[in-house]
């Protein structure tokens, strides 16, 4: 059965002493355990109903013109991996040895040009939107993006073929995203069965120390020790033997995995991953092998993209810029720590069930923390900076009501263009004669879908926002508003505030300046009553929600709209002014009866917020916002999306037929 390369080595291995081999075996895994820093692996518990599978992601080529050097990314969640630099002469190729030049030839590729891939666990109910985005180097700055890409990973699942190659157009960020280039992805599928049997010849091939593709004993000796398992230092005799057919020493590597893998189903035979020593035998045998085959990765031989990025604009830092976050003794994580040492705010995509990155300039992040993060700062804003504040909005208010202000359109549109949809819009840009003009606008009434428009019992979200929600008062104390003197009724005042909103769900909106900004009903309902409440201009920044020494909700200025309803009880909808916010229009009035999703007013230039609080016990809201919220993190929502059920209706639904089709939303 075997060749002679491995017999050969038989004596020389049996002159070696144990403590040799351990040595060499325990260098293989070291090096593993260094390449998988970072690199994401590590899992949630998974059941059998949730995994889908494991996905293998390779670019076989990327075709596009460069100035410069360029490398990729790949993001799928709250992960985000990257390859190495490439030359612009070349196409990057994960996985495969063979590269394409810019003229169509095959010359020896330089060593800069390195292939590269990723596996990643995909589960029923997670992430499953993967986005590939391609950027062109700056070694002085941050890089820039020049192209990309997303592709339903459950799309490609549910073909026929196990390995499908796609070829994607690679769209430019700018509008109307032309495409400027194309990528060749290869995508494959490994489900548990599968991911068994190929974990089984990972390993097996690390104690492969000639790299002939089989096996002496005393190599797959050495495997077993590294196990750490009792019963298979037992059974690895028989195991190898059984193998080993024609009884030379040697047995291929093929076989001996289909064996191990037998086996491993009758009787776990690892005790801790080799990689990084985590005890196994914790959880199911599942999430075990699910573990094994991510930290093992790095053990197929081929190139492995770098991970422990949250985004791809965080992979992308260039070393200046990384000097620049320094310098500002910032972090870079999930959650704000009360703001003061968050860098960027990062929020949850709901659409696409991935982190991304909110734009702000740093200035403005520096300014706003000496201003909103330290007693000096706000001894400042009490000493007349709230004056200031209220001018500065006036003024830019008519600057940006002015028909010069217009110019100012196209730059508004290329700084956030990989935020701001113009197809969505219902003008186009030569409608607007004024900058605020364009901040209202409108859009077409197919771009913000209602969920399960006919039932009133599912409440919606109120705007294209970055979305918070408690399920009590307290909740939002303990997660987010750090003020120490906010309270439900100082939100309120005393011509809204009833008991039945104490310790009530609290859900908030925040308005970027690059979003929609009109704000919508998001339970149907007639409109009891309007109050405004007067105060200052604060910004609505979570660097200042989140400071101590100043109560952002409870002193800007506000407009409430209180909404009489039949499953929700009453529903107090507060608009908050902000630093740079002309005003609050609301385009409803007293008596009118809404439903939900009908427009209720618009916020004029600036960001801002809403505040919707529900009385106590009224709301189920969906899980998927509140365990974002217990982690910090904001959900980036759009209006119509769902926010929640009345727990009214909840109660006695086995009689209503029609409510559980609308909580279901059939």
């Amino acid at each position: 059965m075997g060749h002679g390369s491995s017999k050969s080595t038989l004596p020389d291995s049996k002159k070696k002493s144990e403590s040799s081999r351990s040595v060499r075996l325990g260098r293989r895994f070291h090096g593993l355990l260094r390449h998988r820093s970072g690199s994401g692996s590590s899992h949630s518990h998974i059941t059998l109903e949730d995994f889908t599978g494991i996905v293998l992601i390779g670019l076989i080529s990327a075709e596009m013109k460069f100035k410069d050097k360029w490398f990729a990314c790949v993001s799928l969640g709250e992960r985000t991996f990257r390859t190495s630099t490439s030359d612009q002469v070349c196409c990057i190729e994960w996985g495969r040895d063979k590269m394409v030049s810019e003229l169509g030839t095959t010359p020896p590729c330089p060593s800069r040009c390195t292939g590269e891939e990723k596996k990643l666990l995909l589960e029923r109910n997670g992430s499953h939107i993967a986005r590939i985005s391609v950027f062109e180097t700056n070694k002085m700055s941050k890089n820039n993006l020049v192209g990309y890409c997303e592709i339903d990973l459950f799309d490609i699942l549910s073909r026929d073929s196990d390995t499908e190659i796609e070829v994607l157009d690679l769209l430019d960020v700018s509008p109307p995203n032309s495409v400027v280039g194309s990528i060749s992805v290869s995508f494959s599928f490994e489900d548990p069965v599968v991911t068994e049997r190929n974990f089984a010849r990972r390993i097996l091939s690390i104690v492969d120390y000639n790299d002939d593709g089989e096996l002496s004993f005393s190599e797959f000796d050495d495997l077993i020790k590294a196990f750490g398992n009792r019963f298979a230092s037992s059974k690895k005799k028989e195991l190898f033997k059984a193998a080993d057919k024609n009884g030379d020493g040697v047995v291929s590597i093929e076989e001996l995995a289909d064996l191990l893998a037998i086996q491993q189903e009758k009787e776990a035979l690892i005790s801790s991953c080799p990689v990084c020593g985590e005890i196994l035998g914790n959880s199911d045998r599942l999430n075990d092998m699910i573990h094994l085959t991510l930290c093992f990765d790095e053990g197929t031989g081929n190139q492995i993209m770098t991970g422990g990025f949250l985004t791809d604009k965080q992979a992308s830092y260039g070393w200046l810029f990384k000097m620049s976050e320094w310098v500002r003794f910032s972090s870079y994580d999930i959650g704000l720590n009360s703001g003061s040492s968050a860098a960027s705010i990062l929020v949850f995509d709901r659409k696409t069930k991935r982190l991304v990155e909110e734009l702000i300039d740093g200035k403005i992040v520096l300014s706003m923390r000496a201003l909103y993060q330290s007693k000096i700062g706000l001894s400042i804003i009490d000493t007349g900076a709230k004056e200031i504040l209220q001018n500065i909005s006036e003024k830019q208010g008519r600057r940006m009501n002015s028909v010069a202000s217009a110019k100012e359109i196209p730059k508004f549109i290329e700084l956030f263009k990989d935020q701001l949809y113009m197809s969505e819009v219902k003008y186009p840009i030569e409608h607007f004669k004024t900058f605020n003009e364009f901040f209202i606008r409108e859009l077409k009434p197919s771009a913000r879908p209602i969920a399960s428009l006919e039932c009133d019992d599912l409440a919606i979200c109120a705007a294209d926002s970055r979305l918070m929600a408690f399920k009590s008062t307290e909740d939002s104390l303990r997660f987010w508003i750090k003020g120490r003197k906010f309270s439900i009724e100082g939100l309120l005042g005393k011509d809204v505030y009833s008991s039945a909103f104490t310790n009530g769900s609290l859900v908030i909106f925040r308005l970027a300046p690059q979003d929609y900004h009109r704000f919508h009903v998001p339970v149907s309902g007639t409109i009891e009553k309007f109050v405004s409440i007067p105060g200052c201009l604060y910004t609505v920044n979570p660097i200042a929600v989140n400071s101590k020494y100043c109560n952002v909700f409870t002193e800007n200025k506000r407009d409430i709209a209180v909404i009489s309803t039949v499953d929700f009880g009453k529903v107090a909808f507060v608009a908050i002014g902000a630093t740079m916010v002309g005003s609050i229009t609301f385009s409803r009035k007293k008596g009118d009866y809404v439903q939900k999703g009908d427009e209720l007013g618009y916020f004029s230039f600036g960001g801002s917020t809403v505040i919707c609080v529900f009385e106590k016990d009224v709301i189920s809201i969906d899980e998927d916002l509140l365990q974002n919220s217990e982690r910090s993190l904001e959900t980036l929502v759009t209006m119509g999306m769902t926010l929640g059920v009345s727990r009214k209706k909840r109660v006695g639904i086995a009689s209503l037929p029609k409510v559980e089709h609308c909580i279901l939303g059939e």
